[in-house]
């Protein structure tokens, strides 16, 4: 196992992972038990949770906080995630004002019930037929990009960066700049610039989205506002990317797989659910820290352990998926932890599925003989966050004959 300074016992998590090919090292933990030791950053010693029951009951038992957040080691270098740059006293005020992933209880459910509507399977299927239009353009884009292009960057991540924009409220106007900002990066002083210009818009021409929402919202303040605009435009987007990049490249590995789904494109909206299973994104959500002593399975977690929970192990738990390891599109994946679990799940999800949905069935319907070039997914690479997550990468396709 990976050895770790902080202390005996401790363990950091590999650096051999992929996005298709979880080390092995998550199989051997998640065979040995359901809980193992974690080190952390600052060097203490906690847990990580590698089996899908127990992933479930700790993701959803208030006993664990999000505070503090204490991120996990890693063997590997570890990207920091964060936009550079100093940001004015209104943004660090925003920014410290709607940590929704950093609290609990009543102040994360005021905080999240001021966007929850937007991202609800309502609100999906009221944006399916632009989502569909939006999906439609990309593939023209990738098609046009060909005979050998990139599907991240020609496809994934346009339609993820302009559905983000399109959910929120981002005005037209503005959508160039915020792809600038939240695509390519910029610094946060520059973020926040935008998001205000788009308050301001929205303040006057207000329309059906999560910023009208926000603004509306009489229980938030200003700098609330604001901070929970930026929070929803770093989150979310680079996950859908991720999906939609790296499962065409767990597809492409399996080519009967896309064969069948090019045969039958109905399957599609269960295999969506199967490929985020066997994609999952997140090596570990955002840890938690036990409030009390609290037991799991035959064990009892002492009050302040902080325990960090894998999805990636979770989803390939064999006492919850027969056969984890195999991609396989008809298979009943549903009740994965790919979104996470309980109050904390990806607010987005249901959106998400959505723009899976359809960025698949247009690629198995228009493009049948979509073969892999390359990818760097191939590669183990370096973590792209603190918190653990694989990073969106590039993935060379060809078979782009219109």
């Amino acid at each position: 196992m990976n050895g770790y300074p902080g202390g005996a016992g401790q363990h950091a998590l590999p650096a051999d992972s992929m996005p298709t090919r979880p080390s092995p090292t998550f199989a051997r933990w998640r065979e040995s038990a359901a809980l193992v030791p974690l080190g952390f950053r600052d060097g203490h010693e906690g847990l990580l949770v590698t089996r899908y029951e127990e992933a479930k009951l700790v993701l959803s038992d208030p006993r664990f906080s999000q505070q503090p957040q204490r991120m996990p080691r890693s063997d590997g270098p570890v990207e920091d995630g964060r936009p550079p740059g100093p940001l004015d006293e209104a943004g660090v005020l925003a920014s410290s004002s709607a940590n929704i992933l950093g609290v609990d209880g009543a102040e994360h459910l005021r905080l999240r019930r001021a966007i929850t509507r937007r991202f609800t399977v309502r609100s999906g299927r009221t944006h399916r037929p632009r989502i569909a239009e939006i999906v439609a353009e990309e593939l023209e884009n990738l098609i046009g990009a060909g005979p050998v292009a990139d599907l991240l960057a020609h496809f994934a991540e346009p339609i993820s960066i302009r559905v983000h924009a399109l959910v929120l409220g981002v005005p037209d106007h503005l959508v160039d700049r915020y792809t600038a900002c939240f695509l390519h990066g910029a610094p946060r002083q520059e973020q926040h610039d935008l998001l205000r210009a788009a308050l301001d818009h929205r303040r006057q021409h207000p329309g059906e989205d999560v910023i009208s929402d926000l603004l509306a919202d009489e229980d938030l303040s200003s700098a609330e506002v604001e901070g929970l605009l930026h929070m929803l435009s770093l989150s979310g987007r680079d996950t859908v990317a991720y999906m939609i990049s790296t499962g065409v490249v767990a597809l492409l590995e399996s080519p009967e797989q896309y064969g069948i789904l090019v045969d039958d494109p109905d399957l599609v909206p269960g295999a969506v659910e199967e490929i985020v299973r066997y994609c999952t994104m997140f090596l570990t959500v955002f840890p938690r820290t036990a409030t009390e002593a609290v037991a799991i399975g035959d064990r009892t977690i002492p009050a302040g352990t902080t325990v960090s929970v894998s999805t990636v192990s979770a989803n390939r738990d064999e006492r919850r998926f027969a056969e984890p390891e195999v991609l396989d599109v008809r298979r009943d994946a549903r009740g994965h932890v790919a979104f996470g679990h309980g109050p904390h799940g990806c607010i987005g999800q249901q959106v998400a599925r959505v723009e899976l949905d359809e960025a698949f069935r247009a690629l198995v319907t228009r493009l049948p003989d979509l073969r892999l070039v390359s990818t760097a997914q191939h590669e183990p690479s370096p973590l792209a966050n603190p918190v653990a997550t694989y990073a969106a990468r590039p993935v060379l396709v060809t078979g782009l004959d219109r």
